[in-house]
């Protein structure tokens, strides 16, 4: 079915089309119809950071920022849903046009810029939800908030969405929030990390269950910074960490109509440079904490490749612009035809 929509979505703005697909797996779970547009995956059970997953596929942060659709969404076979970027106030984001396609690459460029309702309308969203399966709740902060208060903002978020959440997901890779990615050089992240896990270890203690906390980092991190990364991560006892966010690198998109503008990359283009520091963290890691594998996944192999590179969860998002839902499935079966999870 998607295919025959396909051309109906791509012919209106990017971020449109991205508000009417979301409206219509709402519609579409309602009328008891997801099966209809994307027949759900046998069950491929996988147990990371003590949570049982249903299946190794997940959505990737950004498709639904306010947990607005939850309900559609998990009807189309995810094993799990992250929600978010949440911010602790409301924000717009920048200016429109704000969402490009790139379709002889298969490709988004986005500068959203954590446009949300704030952390308190995810709450209530997320609380009307009948979903129950595995939430990853993505935190980051708003724009006016300068780094050296930035702690606060995921502090409130931290606390507010706890409660909630399966996992939790420290989002500071984004391009699209000035001066963001900053908080990733070593001794600022080590600080930043600390404090979030002292937060993390109380709050486990007043709900009686510990949620496991992840770091989402950028893919145009050299050796060197990543070396720290893996060093902090390490030593921090955070739970885990997402390879990647979107790029800032063009060179993949070279001559194409929208490769000016500015934004983060993702899509196919995104799958080599990412995959290729998920390798280079999983090698630095040495197996001591899991990885969620997202950039690029476009089609069954590529989910499958996250997986050999050393991701033990894979997540996607552009490629169900160009691939629709039945992505969700083909990467499920792929990764099971492989063996690559026990």
């Amino acid at each position: 079915m998607y295919e025959l929509l396909r051309p109906l979505l791509f012919a209106l703005d990017a971020e449109t089309a991205h508000g009417l697909t979301l409206y219509a797996s709402d519609v579409a779970q309602r009328s008891g119809l997801s099966g209809l547009i994307a027949k759900p995956p046998a069950p491929l059970p996988v147990r990371v950071f003590d949570i049982d997953f249903p299946n190794p596929v997940g959505l990737a942060a950004g498709l639904d920022k306010n947990g607005e659709h939850l309900d559609g969404l998990a009807a189309l076979g995810f094993g799990f849903v992250e929600i978010g970027t949440v911010t602790p106030r409301p924000q717009l984001g920048n200016d429109k046009p704000r969402m490009f396609r790139l379709p002889n690459h298969e490709a988004v460029i986005n500068r959203l810029g954590f446009n949300n309702g704030g952390i308190d309308a995810l709450v209530r969203h997320v609380e009307k939800a009948a979903f129950r399966g595995v939430l990853g709740i993505n935190i980051g902060k708003n724009k006016d908030t300068p780094n050296e208060r930035a702690i606060d903002d995921y502090l409130l978020c931290l606390e507010r969405a706890y409660p909630l959440a399966t996992y939790i997901t420290v989002n500071i890779s984004s391009p699209n929030t000035q001066g963001l990615r900053d908080l990733q050089e070593e001794e600022t992240l080590r600080r930043f990390i600390g404090t979030l896990r002292e937060a993390q270890e109380r709050l486990a203690g007043q709900h009686g269950k510990r949620k496991p906390m992840l770091l989402k980092i950028a893919p145009d991190l050299t050796d060197t910074e990543l070396d720290a990364i893996a060093d902090v991560l390490l030593a921090s006892g955070i739970d885990g960490v997402i390879c990647t966010n979107t790029t800032i690198d063009r060179d993949a998109v070279v001559g194409d109509p929208n490769a000016h503008e500015t934004g983060g990359l993702s899509g196919r283009p995104l799958f080599e440079k990412s995959t290729t520091v998920l390798r280079g963290m999983a090698t630095r890691l040495g197996g001591k904490l899991p990885i969620v594998g997202v950039g690029g996944i476009l089609d069954g192999d590529t989910a499958a490749e996250k997986i050999e590179a050393g991701a033990s969860l894979v997540q996607v998002y552009s490629g169900l612009v160009y691939r629709g839902p039945k992505l969700i499935a083909e990467a499920v079966t792929e990764i099971r035809r492989r063996g690559v999870i026990a």
